[in-house]
């Protein structure tokens, strides 16, 4: 039997999942034209190590040991060409180091690649720091990169090497020559980035992008100086709008985002009363990676106090997910627990009173400038509609911020807008539903309200189908879809019918030829009706007045969450050329066979959908091409 004995460990080799190598690869082959964003990345991760130390001693104040302030430390060495950064943060223990350093965890990753392939060199920065990649950005400048880490309250202290061409190793680092605790990031620059160790440049690059961290930034510019702070780690947010400036408010929201893009709107406001907190929001310009996550959480930090405590805590409502901030209130106790935060009375409150604030700037942005609005919605629209089927409360003024499409030509329009250009006597707001704003403009369901001037709107998003269903009215006005039920035109006269008397609703053969398509299709269709509806088309489809819009059926089949479709009703023009000759085909009962389920297919493809039996559609078009050809 051998007794176990303790052995040193040794330098561990290890190889980097695909997705990293080949980001690697991407970045040391000059992805992004603006390199300086590796700085900004790196000081983020410290910041956010100082953040995540000061929120576990909380609990946990041995951590701090005689060390209690943080900071991030700058040094510069222009003979060896290196700079370092450090930071006296939480650290990281072996296993932490691999997980971070050697694996992009977070979701998004393959999109991510395939984005920064498709982008040219100058669009390219604008991705890094979207996917939780922003340490690899340290490879555009570096040869070499040394992490050396001590994890907050453990004696071992660990070092990650890499070049950045595949590999990476880890292996344990003598503790004189280790932090006391936190991170020490050491970047061996290539000759492309010597620039890197002049401190006028770094610290304008910090100043530019970094100089809103909550941590001071400090600076060494030759071995043996004293550092000189370069920044104060004043928080933003806890000071008046007055005093903060348009490019101090651009700078901190790209640090708190994670994007490189102008904030398209800024909610900085301080709620004082019952509960006090003060909130800083930002819309971003450009769509965030993870805007159609599965999750679809919020991505609001929450503080107590200036100290971070979580990112998790569902400050806004899913539907504003696309909002990058913070909160900070004192009303909450420092030691709170992930179930208390769920379950607090005061985070809903904070929650209402900071989704209100937004949607009131949103409101006010559109009234003042609504062409900045209209960048808004065509990015964000298809989210905010979410809250159309989730938020109940706010559906009015939802509702009074959204756009559509419509039959009016007349580009994005608002529900009030279209109210205005309403019909007399018009009782809803009539839309259609579809995938593609070419095939709704296409659709024949609109014939017969266009003739009559009648505005339709366009819906292209999926969740359309959804909160039409949950938004019964607006302005006193329903809802409803111009592809379901009756269509009830006949009060509204058509231009050229002023003076026209108009013709029987169908003739005797019209009348047979519905009676007899009503027999061939029973198993297809649930009625055939003449239609008014249609002024240029032969035949169309609705849905029957009771159950779903035809889209949002078709969206429940294909998610397969319906089994079975209703049967549509088959709405014929009477009054169109093909219906009237094929109603006077009397004396060729094939022929009229024939037409019957054509015309039937006919509302499919233009509705569409194929034919439920290609062969027979094609063996059937076949032989009335023949007897047209031959008469």
């Amino acid at each position: 039997m051998t007794t176990a004995t303790a052995e040193k460990p040794v330098s561990e080799a290890h190889v980097f999942e695909a997705d990293v190598a080949r980001l690697l690869h991407m970045m040391v082959h000059s992805v992004y034209s603006d390199k300086d964003v590796f700085l900004r990345e790196l000081i983020s991760n410290a910041a956010d190590a100082c953040e995540k130390l000061r929120y576990e001693a909380i609990t946990n104040p041995s951590l701090l040991t005689d060390d209690p302030d943080a900071r991030i430390l700058l040094k510069l060495d222009s003979d060896n060409r290196h700079i370092v950064i450090e930071d006296n943060g939480i650290g990281m223990s072996r296993d932490e180091m691999i997980e971070a350093l050697g694996t992009i965890a977070r979701s998004g990753t393959r999109a991510f690649m395939e984005r920064i392939e498709a982008n040219k060199a100058g669009e390219g920065a604008q991705l890094i720091g979207q996917f939780g990649v922003g340490f690899y950005s340290c490879f555009m400048v570096a040869d070499q990169v040394d992490v050396a880490s001590r994890r907050a309250g453990q004696e071992e202290a660990w070092l990650w090497s890499s070049d950045g061409k595949g590999s990476y190793s880890v292996s344990p680092l003598d503790v004189a020559d280790a932090p006391a605790r936190g991170t020490r990031i050491t970047l061996h620059l290539n000759e492309d980035a010597k620039t890197y160790v002049s401190r006028w440049t770094v610290e304008r690059i910090v100043k530019q992008q970094s100089g809103h961290v909550p941590v001071p930034i400090r600076i060494v510019e030759k071995q043996g100086e004293e550092p000189q702070q370069i920044t104060d780690g004043t928080a933003l947010w806890t000071k008046s709008r007055n005093d903060v400036t348009k490019e101090e408010y651009a700078d901190f929201y790209r640090g708190v985002s994670g994007q490189y893009d102008d904030p398209a709107l800024t909610v900085h406001f301080r709620a004082e009363g019952r509960h006090e907190y003060t909130a800083l929001a930002f819309v971003p310009t450009t769509a965030p990676f993870d805007l159609f996550d599965p999750d679809r959480k919020g991505r609001m930090k929450l503080y107590v106090k200036r100290v971070f405590i979580t990112d998790d805590a569902e400050l806004v409502p899913r539907y504003l997910r696309f909002v990058r901030g913070l909160v900070d209130t004192a009303d909450l106790p420092l030691n709170i627990s992930r179930e208390m935060i769920q379950d607090s009375p005061i985070l809903g409150a904070i929650r209402k009173g900071v989704t209100s604030r937004i949607l009131t700037a949103l409101e006010k942005q559109a009234e003042n400038d609504a062409e900045a609005y209209l960048k808004f919605w065509e990015i964000f629209g298809s989210v905010l509609k979410e809250g159309l089927y989730d938020d109940f409360e706010r559906k009015t003024q939802l509702l009074g911020l959204a756009r559509f499409h419509t039959t009016s030509g007349e580009g994005l329009r608002s529900l009030a807008g279209y109210l205005k250009n309403a019909k007399d006597g018009q009782s809803s707001i009539y839309y259609l539903a579809g995938s593609s704003l070419e095939q709704l403009k296409a659709s024949p369901q609109l014939e017969g309200f266009r003739a009559r001037g009648i505005e339709v709107l366009l819906l292209t998003d999926p969740i359309d189908n959804f909160w039409v269903m949950n938004a019964p009215e607006f302005e006193g006005k329903g809802f409803k879809s111009v592809s379901q039920g009756a269509a009830d035109l006949a009060q509204f006269a058509k231009p050229e019918e002023k003076a026209e008397e108009k013709s029987p609703e169908t003739k005797a053969e019209v009348a047979s030829l519905i009676a007899l398509a009503k027999e061939k299709l029973k198993d297809e269709v649930s009625d055939v009706i003449h239609s008014d509806r249609l002024t240029e088309s032969a035949v169309c489809l609705v849905a029957p007045e009771t159950g779903y819009d035809r889209q949002l059926e078709k969206l429940l089949q294909g998610a397969g969450q319906l089994k079975t479709a209703t049967r549509p009703i088959l709405e014929i023009n009477a009054d169109h050329p093909l219906v009237k000759a094929i109603a006077g085909a009397t004396a060729n009962p094939a022929l009229q066979d024939d037409a019957v389920h054509l015309l039937y297919d006919q509302a499919k493809i233009l509705d569409g959908d194929k034919p439920a039996d290609p062969r027979g559609f094609a063996e059937r078009l076949a032989r009335v091409f023949t007897k047209a050809l031959s008469a």
